[in-house]
């Protein structure tokens, strides 16, 4: 019994540290797979303890749930808490599939009417935002398999379909369909139907303006040949006149 007593801590400890892991099992997983950092055995514990975006994710889920119980003002305290804890910004009413990861997370802002899929990645300073004072769905929906780039802007009532690639800084106003690479502002779709986009290499991406500029570069090299050509006809047409008034 004194065993039991003297132990009673910290069996507390390792039956609650069990529980929660099975709760929480596929956001850490989540950040297991998709950061290279947290390997091994102690990567497992610098998730619970050091990454703000789980905790995040973790409050978030709490906060959720007591607003689904349409419990009034603890869950607006509870995410603002959150904030001020992580920097990370997430509505109450924001629902989040499994298998979430935001990477870093600073300043990113997740709105009220957001609907995020399963295996979905932000990176810092992402906002899934409104476009306004609409009231009603006003956040986009995120479907599965979706890299956010940092710094990117999801904003208005639209929908991102799965394995959709959105590339850093982007403004995202439009709905993206599935198998899609998204660049620039406003962000442009380069399709990529059929093929799997790749989970993290969001670095990796099409440039659509940089593609232009490429082309019409080649355009002006291919018109200064043409004029170089022309140039060398009327010096040799020059030539000959100047020869046949010599004869």
């Amino acid at each position: 019994m004194r065993i039991l007593l003297l132990y009673w801590p910290y069996l507390t400890i390792l039956i609650g540290l069990f529980f929660f892991c099975i709760l929480f099992k596929d956001d850490i997983k989540a950040a297991q797979d998709r950061d290279p950092a947290a390997h091994g055995f102690w990567g497992f514990f610098e998730i619970i303890l050091s990454y703000s975006g789980f905790h995040a994710i973790i409050l978030h889920r709490i906060t959720h749930f007591l607003w689904k119980c349409q419990i009034p003002l603890i869950p607006r305290l509870l995410s603002q808490f959150n904030r001020f804890l992580t920097s990370i910004e997430i509505h109450p009413g924001a629902r989040i599939g499994k298998s979430f990861f935001i990477d870093h997370g600073m300043g990113v802002v997740i709105g009220e009417t957001t609907i995020i899929g399963d295996n979905v990645t932000l990176f810092q300073g992402v906002t899934l935002g409104g476009t306004g004072k609409d009231t009603g769905k006003r956040h986009p929906t995120l479907k599965n398999n979706i890299v956010v780039g940092s710094g990117a802007k999801v904003l208005g009532n639209i929908t991102i379909n799965d394995n959709v690639k959105i590339g850093a800084n982007s403004v995202v106003l439009i709905d993206v369909p599935k198998n899609s690479t998204v660049v620039g502002i406003p962000g442009r779709i380069v399709s990529v139907e059929g093929q799997k986009v790749a989970d993290l290499n969001h670095g990796n991406i099409p440039d659509p303006i940089a593609d232009r500029f490429h082309i019409l570069q080649k355009e002006i090299d291919c018109l200064s040949e043409k004029i170089d050509c022309v140039k060398e006809e009327k010096d040799i047409i020059k030539n000959d006149e100047m020869q046949i008034k010599n004869l």
